[in-house]
C-alpha cells in the first residue's frame, strides 16, 4: 500500500475517533490503541515499525515543545515541589524497584540493563489523563500537577535510560554510581542551559518580526534547535525542548503581537493534536509484530516466552501503581501542611489536593509515548531485548486501557470538587476591573492625543472609556447570573450578535455570489467578520 494513502487512512482515522470518543465517553488515545491492534491482526496488513530514533528525535520534541509553551508557568512553578518529587525522584525510585526485580527474574540480565528497563516503563504520559480531566472538570491544580510531571519526567527517565545503557556498555566516565550520579546531574544542568539560551534568543528573534505567519513558521524548527545542540553534548535534549517551551510561553505574552500568539497557539494545538494520536494509533499497529518478535526470540532462548513477557509486564504495571500510591500520598500531606500553614483557611489550603485528588493522581499515571519509543531503543545486544520491548508496551498498554478506561469512575467514585464555575466568573471580573482600571488611567490626561501629537476629540474618549466599562459590567454580569444559574444579558447579547454575524456571513456569501465586489473587497470584509465571530466565540467563558 502506498505510503500516502497510509498517512491519508490513519488521518481519516484520528479526526474520526476524536469526534466520536467523546460521545462514547472514552479517552481518545484508548480508542485509537484498541484500533490500531484490531488493524494490525487482520491478515495481510504488513508489519508496521518506525525506528526509534524517529520517535524520539522527530516526534517527541515537538510534542514537548506545544505541551510546554502552553503550560503557564505560574502554575509550574506553584507546584513545583510536587512536580519535582513525581517526575524525578518517583521515576529514579519506580526503575531501581522494577529494574531490580526483573534483575532477580531473569537470568542472563545484568542490573544496568534491568534498570535501562526500568527507566523506559516509569515515565508517565497525562495525555489520556488531562483530556478525560478536563472534560469531567478536575481542579486546575491536578490538571497543572499531571502536565508538568509529564513534562519533565519524560526527560528524567531518558536520562536515566542513557545513564543506564552507558553502564551497560562501560562506558561511563567515572564508573559505578557516582559516574551515573554525575551524568545525571551534567545532562541536566547543561540542559537547562542550553534550553534557556535557545529560548532567549529566540524570543528576542521572534519580537522583532512583525508577520504572524513568518513568526510561527520560525516556531517550528525551535524544538529541534533546542533538541540537537543539547543531544550533541551529551545533555537531555527533551528537557532542554521543556525549558525552551516554558520560557517561550511566558515571555510571548510580553513579547509577542496578539496575531502571532493566537496563530502560534492554533497551529501547535493542531500539530500536538496530530503527533500524540498518531503515536497512540501507531502503539496498536506495533504491538502484534512486537508479539511476533519476543515469541521468536523466546523460542531461540527458552528462557523467557512472549506469553511470560506479557504476564511480567502486568507484573511490573502492578508494582509501578503500587509505588505511586505509596508516593503520592506522603507528598500530598505535606502540601496540604503548607498550604494550611501558609494561608489558614484560604485560598492556597482549599486549592491543596486532598485525598480525593490523591486517589486520582496515583490512578492516572498512565504510559504512552516515551515508553514506547524508549523500549525500542534499546541496544540490540540487550538479552532478551525484544521480551523486554514487549513488556514495556504490556504496561503502556495495560495502563492506558484499564487505569485510563476507568478514571472516569474512579473520578465520580471519589466525588472530588473541580472547577467552581461562579467563582471563576466573580475572579475573572475582579481581574477585568484591575486592568480596566489602568487602561482607564491613560484617558485621565487632561488632554489625550495620539502618537503622532494628534489632539484626540472628547467624544473619542468617551466612547473608549465606555468601551472599558462595558467589559467590566458584562464581566460581572456573567458572575452574577453563574451565581444565580441564569443568563446573562451579556450572554443574551453574544447569542444574539453570533446570529445577526451569521446572516451577514450569508449576505457576503451572497454578494460573492453576484460579483458585484473585487476580491480583496470581499476578504477585507470576512476577516472582519471572522475577528468579530471569533471574539465573540472566545469569550464563552472566563480564559
Amino acid at each position: 500500500m502506498r505510503l500516502e494513502l497510509v498517512a491519508v487512512i490513519c488521518l481519516i482515522i484520528i479526526v474520526g475517533v476524536s469526534v466520536l470518543s467523546p460521545k462514547l465517553r472514552l479517552a481518545t488515545p484508548i480508542v485509537l490503541v484498541v484500533i490500531g491492534l484490531g488493524i494490525s491482526i487482520i491478515p495481510g496488513v504488513p508489519p508496521v515499525h518506525v525506528p526509534s530514533e524517529v520517535i524520539l528525535a522527530g516526534v517527541l520534541p515537538p510534542l514537548l515543545y506545544s505541551s510546554a509553551i502552553n503550560l503557564p508557568l505560574v502554575d509550574f512553578r506553584k507546584n513545583f515541589g510536587a512536580i519535582s518529587v513525581l517526575s524525578v525522584l518517583l521515576v529514579i525510585v519506580s526503575a531501581f524497584i522494577t529494574g531490580f526485580l526483573l534483575f532477580l527474574i531473569l537470568p542472563d540480565l545484568d542490573i544496568a540493563a534491568a534498570i535501562a528497563l526500568g527507566a523506559v516503563i516509569s515515565p508517565t504520559d497525562a495525555v489520556a489523563a488531562t483530556s478525560i480531566g478536563k472534560r469531567l472538570g478536575l481542579p486546575p491544580r491536578l490538571i497543572a500537577v499531571l502536565e508538568g510531571e509529564s513534562l519533565v519526567n519524560d526527560a528524567s527517565a531518558l536520562v536515566l535510560l542513557r545513564t543506564a545503557i552507558g553502564a551497560t556498555a562501560g562506558t561511563l566516565a567515572l564508573g559505578g554510581v557516582g559516574g551515573g550520579v554525575v551524568d545525571f546531574a551534567y545532562s541536566s544542568v547543561a540542559a537547562i542551559a542550553i534550553g534557556l539560551v535557545i529560548g532567549f534568543v529566540t524570543v528576542f528573534l521572534r519580537s522583532k518580526i512583525n508577520d504572524s505567519v513568518l513568526t510561527t513558521a520560525v516556531s517550528f524548527i525551535i524544538p529541534f534547535i533546542a533538541y540537537i545542540p543539547a543531544e550533541a553534548i551529551g545533555a537531555s535534549g527533551v528537557l532542554s525542548v521543556v525549558v525552551a517551551g516554558l520560557y517561550t510561553g511566558h515571555m510571548g505574552a510580553k513579547h509577542f503581537t496578539a496575531s502571532t500568539r493566537i496563530s502560534e497557539r492554533l497551529n501547535w494545538r493542531t500539530i500536538q493534536f496530530l503527533l500524540e494520536n498518531g503515536v497512540f494509533l501507531l502503539m496498536g499497529l506495533e504491538l502484534k509484530d512486537i508479539f511476533v518478535a519476543a515469541t521468536v526470540q523466546s523460542s531461540e532462548s527458552q528462557n523467557l516466552n512472549a506469553v511470560g513477557s506479557v504476564v511480567l509486564g502486568l507484573g511490573a504495571a502492578l508494582v509501578l501503581l503500587v509505588i505511586r500510591f505509596a508516593f503520592v500520598g506522603p507528598l500530598l500531606a505535606v502540601q496540604q501542611a503548607r498550604a494550611h500553614r501558609r494561608d489558614p483557611g484560604g485560598t492556597d489550603a482549599a486549592e491543596a489536593t486532598g485525598w480525593r485528588g490523591g486517589v486520582v493522581l496515583s490512578w492516572a499515571g498512565m504510559r504512552g509515548v516515551v515508553t514506547v519509543a524508549a523500549a525500542q531503543s534499546l541496544p540490540e545486544g540487550t538479552p532478551y531485548r525484544n521480551q523486554l520491548v514487549l513488556i514495556a508496551f504490556t504496561v503502556s498498554i495495560v495502563t492506558l486501557i484499564l487505569q485510563g478506561g476507568t478514571l472516569p469512575w474512579i473520578i465520580r467514585v471519589t466525588r472530588l470538587k473541580g472547577i467552581d464555575e461562579a467563582a471563576d466568573h466573580a475572579e475573572f471580573a475582579t481581574l477585568v476591573d484591575e486592568l480596566r482600571a489602568a487602561g482607564l488611567r491613560v484617558l485621565e490626561t487632561p488632554e489625550v492625543s495620539l502618537p503622532n501629537g494628534e489632539v484626540v476629540d472628547e467624544s473619542v474618549v468617551d466612547r473608549v472609556r465606555s468601551d472599558a466599562d462595558l467589559r467590566s459590567e458584562s464581566a460581572w454580569e456573567r458572575a452574577h447570573a453563574a451565581d444565580a444559574g441564569g443568563s446573562a444579558p451579556h450572554e443574551q447579547y453574544r447569542v444574539l450578535r453570533l446570529s445577526v454575524l451569521r446572516a451577514e456571513r450569508a449576505a457576503l456569501l451572497d454578494a460573492r455570489t453576484r460579483g458585484e465586489y473585487s476580491s480583496r473587497i470581499l476578504v477585507r470584509a470576512q476577516v472582519m467578520l471572522d475577528q468579530e465571530e471569533s471574539r465573540l466565540q472566545s469569550s464563552d467563558g472566563p480564559h
